[in-house]
């Protein structure tokens, strides 16, 4: 194992059996993440990138090969508490004001109410929710919503993030803008995050490295190390850099897919 790897799986592979019979959900997936990357995870609807992200938080237990996090199993990761996950809906709770839903965690976890009210403090301005505490969910855009349980995730401090397109359901204007956000957040903690997407765009503008899987059962097909700079305006999307990167993720894309089916 690498000294730095929060993630790291080798021969990962996991087979769901059903009525239909066996699916072949991952296959041979090796991989390592090191602390403090930004990872995204691309590919076709089916792919297995949510099913590599629920393996990693121990939602779901893999049939092959083997995966660690923080160099213990994925269980004992989740037992240690050593990872947030933000779904692709923000899944707040509609009676619980946002502050209460972002105290939520803490409230399982045993936190007294002081450090509850101090940790939800600095989580809501880590995520530029500070004044809306006392709000309801339907009181929020879908953005904020989601805002909400990135603090959520972060409130309990672990140094790995999980989010499982996060920002898909969201309008192009306010998926940009939370990127943004999202990078200034990164560079604010030094978390080391895992980040699932469709979006090609979304994918080269985050990550310190993007990996590219196949259609069923799921492989890593490529990994490409991205060559831009941590610090990201909106417009390096427009420079030759960044447009070389997508291409080849995109070229990784059509290279592993069928189209033939």
């Amino acid at each position: 194992m690498s000294a730095d790897a929060v993630i790291e799986a080798r021969g990962l592979g996991l087979t769901f059996e059903t009525n239909d019979g066996p699916v072949h959900a991952l296959s041979e997936v090796n991989l390592t993440v090191g602390k403090g990357d930004f990872v995204s995870f691309i590919g076709p609807s089916g792919c297995g990138k949510t099913t590599l992200l629920r393996v990693i938080a121990d939602l779901e237990r893999p049939t092959a090969g083997s995966i660690t996090v923080n160099g213990v199993t994925p269980e004992e990761a989740r037992l240690a508490r050593a990872y947030g996950y933000v779904f692709q809906s923000a899944a707040l709770y509609p009676w619980r004001t946002i502050a209460r839903n972002v105290a939520l965690p803490l409230e399982i976890m045993g936190f007294s109410k002081a450090e509850q009210a101090e940790r939800v403090a600095r989580t809501m301005e880590l995520v530029n929710l500070t004044g809306v505490e006392k709000r309801f969910p339907w009181q929020l855009s879908g953005g904020m919503q989601q805002r909400a349980s990135i603090a959520r995730a972060l409130a309990f401090d672990a140094d790995l993030l999980l989010m499982d397109e996060p920002f898909g359901a969201l309008d192009e204007i306010v998926r940009d803008h939370l990127n943004g956000q999202l990078l200034e957040l990164w560079a604010r903690t030094n978390k080391t995050i895992a980040f699932v997407t469709h979006s090609i765009p979304e994918a080269v503008y985050l990550s310190t490295r993007i990996v590219v899987m196949s259609p069923r059962p799921g492989r890593v097909t490529d990994v490409i190390e991205s060559s831009l700079p941590r610090e990201r305006p909106l417009d390096i999307r427009e420079t030759p850099e960044f447009l070389d990167i997508a291409h080849r993720v995109r070229e990784g894309l059509r290279a592993g897919h069928s189209y033939e089916d």
